[in-house]
């Protein structure tokens, strides 16, 4: 009897082995069999919430689920549909985009589709109902018509810049920061030390407001035909009601959903089919495929962290793991048909150290004779920025939150907090210096010269790397730094970066410096690859790990085997588990949170 049931048990647990292998399996074959394109289509694309700029792909739900479309992937749909006789329209559902710079990114992407001479279409039924819609109504009128429903108001109520200040509040709680800044502009830690604006921290976000404000009138005055007075007091005005709208010239008609539709079908022709635009990119492929020439594409996107990049599957929030993007700068820079580098950053920065591990890569691929071009996302500050000093070229938008040439570092005493909830914490300790950094007492004079001493040290590293990188006297370089950010178009002028635009111009820049034409067909690959399924789950199984730390890429399915202990299964899983409700806190030295835009 005992060996029927282990034999039972056996075949169960060998079905159940089998029967996954198949799922894997008719995934495969489904995801082979796609369908074509119609012969006239009008692309339709959902932008009620802000696209991210990359989709984690290390868990079931990235390899399995419904992949989110990315910034990249409405850029390389649009730029093939251009090319794509079928391809009568675009069509787009106005919501709430995200940050200036990803607005410009896409607003670049339409303009760039309107030039093959195919029409743009957007409608919305409001432009923000109870709250400001100006970055949403600004990514509007990059198309050629816009429509809202006889309902709708449009909210162009400008821009504003919040930055909450509690010192008073974490007096009141007990807690006392203590925390060093490199310099009066890295104004970051002002939130837990002041009650209100220093000088240079007003000075620093009336600049970045006015630099914001100008770049949307300016685009909204020259889409609209409209002079940039006339932009400046429709804004004042705001919110107006749809019919006052539409005389002022900021919409072109006042339509419902369906009577929209009426109006591209007859763009497309009465035989034209409505098909979003990732599912059009899924059918057609993506352009720059092919080529015997590569150009890498290396994503930086999150707080740059030690060790591997990570992703949070409930908040969304990725790190920069330092040790995972050097991998895959590292392996790009050692593909012999890989020409040029584009290093994408989106990132507010961290870790001191992971980001000069990332730097050096940079810098050992352009030692290799590749050389890297830094497209810079919405944030590429702080350590964003120093990931991205040692390129040969920088890219970032006209929008784009940059350099914080900076440091910061302490803790936050909350020994009062304690004694005030009647908590009385006790340590023991061996060496000096073993409690420096316990939350528990604040810095002894010695230990708080060592704070300082730690941040001096980063500073002239940070601004001397950054001179030598930029090929700037020191001074030049120091006078710009102090922690300031800049947006995109003030850093330019200042030559903190040397372009404006997004990922087009940083593809373009790579081909002219790896000497490549123009116009050269060329294939962009990602790096890392994508992972399939069969390696995801893999890894989560306890199985992946490469035969040495440079390859760590050679995922392996060996967890997936029918002879893989069902207990190691069960406890990985239960690990991945545990891991989705842990909450990390870290010391980064060279982060700037920066402020929240209400557009």
């Amino acid at each position: 009897m005992k060996r029927f049931i282990v034999g039972a048990l056996a075949a169960i647990g060998a079905l159940s082995i089998l029967g996954f292998l198949g799922f894997i399996l008719l995934i495969g074959i489904a995801a082979s069999s796609k369908p074509s394109v119609p012969g006239s289509v009008v692309l339709e694309l959902d932008l009620e919430k802000p696209l991210p700029e990359l989709v984690a792909e290390d868990s079931l739900a990235g390899a399995f689920g419904k992949k989110d479309t990315t910034v990249h992937d409405v850029l390389d749909a649009l730029e093939k549909a251009a090319k794509d006789d079928r391809v009568k329209a675009l069509l787009v559902r106005m919501g709430q985009p995200g940050s200036l710079a990803e607005v410009q990114e896409l607003r670049d992407a339409v303009k760039t589709f309107r030039a093959s001479g195919k029409k743009a279409i957007v409608y919305a039924d409001t432009f923000g109902e109870g709250g400001g819609a100006t970055g949403a109504y600004y990514l509007a009128t990059a198309f050629d018509e816009i429509y809202i429903q006889p309902s709708g108001d449009v909210n162009l109520t400008g821009v504003a810049l919040e930055t909450p200040f509690a010192k008073e509040a974490f007096a009141k709680l007990g807690v006392q920061p203590r925390i060093g800044q490199r310099y009066e502009y890295k104004n970051a830690v002002n939130t837990y030390t002041e009650q209100t604006f220093t000088a240079p921290h007003r000075e620093a976000m009336e600049k970045l407001l006015s630099s914001f404000y100008g770049q949307i009138v300016r685009g909204i005055a020259e889409d609209r035909k409209l002079s940039e007075d006339e932009v400046k007091s429709l804004i004042d005005k705001a919110p107006l009601m749809g019919q006052a709208a539409l005389e002022a010239k900021l919409v072109d008609g006042l339509l419902y959903r369906d009577e929209v539709l009426e109006q591209v079908k007859k763009l497309g022709g009465e035989d034209s089919k409505l098909l979003f635009l990732n599912k059009y990119l899924d059918r057609v492929g993506r352009p720059n495929a092919s080529g015997d020439s590569k150009i890498a594409l290396v994503y930086g996107v999150g707080g740059v962290s030690r060790g591997k990049s990570d992703s949070n599957p409930l908040s969304g929030d990725q790190s920069m793991g330092g040790d995972s993007v050097a991998l895959a700068l590292r392996k790009a820079s050692e593909d012999p048909k890989v020409k040029a580098i584009v290093f994408r950053v989106d990132s507010p920065g961290g870790s001191y150290v992971a980001s000069d591990t990332v730097r050096r890569e940079v810098q050992r691929a352009r030692e290799k004779g590749k050389p890297v071009i830094v497209s810079m996302a919405t944030y590429a500050a702080s350590g964003g920025y120093f990931v991205s000093m040692d390129a040969d070229k920088i890219v970032a938008q006209p929008g784009t939150l940059t350099g914080s040439i900076g440091v910061f570092g302490g803790k936050m005493v909350t020994a009062d907090l304690w004694s005030k909830l009647g908590v009385n914490w006790e340590t023991l300790a061996l060496g000096k210096d073993a409690s420096m950094y316990s939350t528990d007492a604040d810095f002894t004079p010695e230990q708080w010269a060592k704070n300082e001493a730690f941040l001096d040290r980063v500073y002239v590293d940070f601004t001397g790397r950054a001179a030598k990188g930029r090929n700037m006297p020191l001074e030049q370089l120091q006078s710009l730094a102090r922690g300031r950010v800049w947006t995109g178009e003030d850093a330019k002028a200042n030559k903190l970066v040397d372009e404006l635009g997004g990922f087009p111009k940083a593809l373009e820049l790579a081909k002219e410096a790896a000497k490549l034409p123009k116009d050269a067909a060329v294939h962009v690959q990602v790096f890392p690859r994508k992972k399939q399924p069969s390696e995801v789950i893999a890894e989560m199984l306890g199985g992946g790990a490469g035969d040495n730390s440079e390859d760590e890429a050679n995922a392996s399915v060996r967890a997936l085997a029918p002879w893989a202990p069902v207990v190691e299964q069960t406890q990985a899983l239960y690990r991945l588990g545990m891991r989705l409700g842990v909450i990390r806190t870290q010391t980064e030295a060279l982060r700037a949170p920066l402020p929240e835009a209400q557009w």
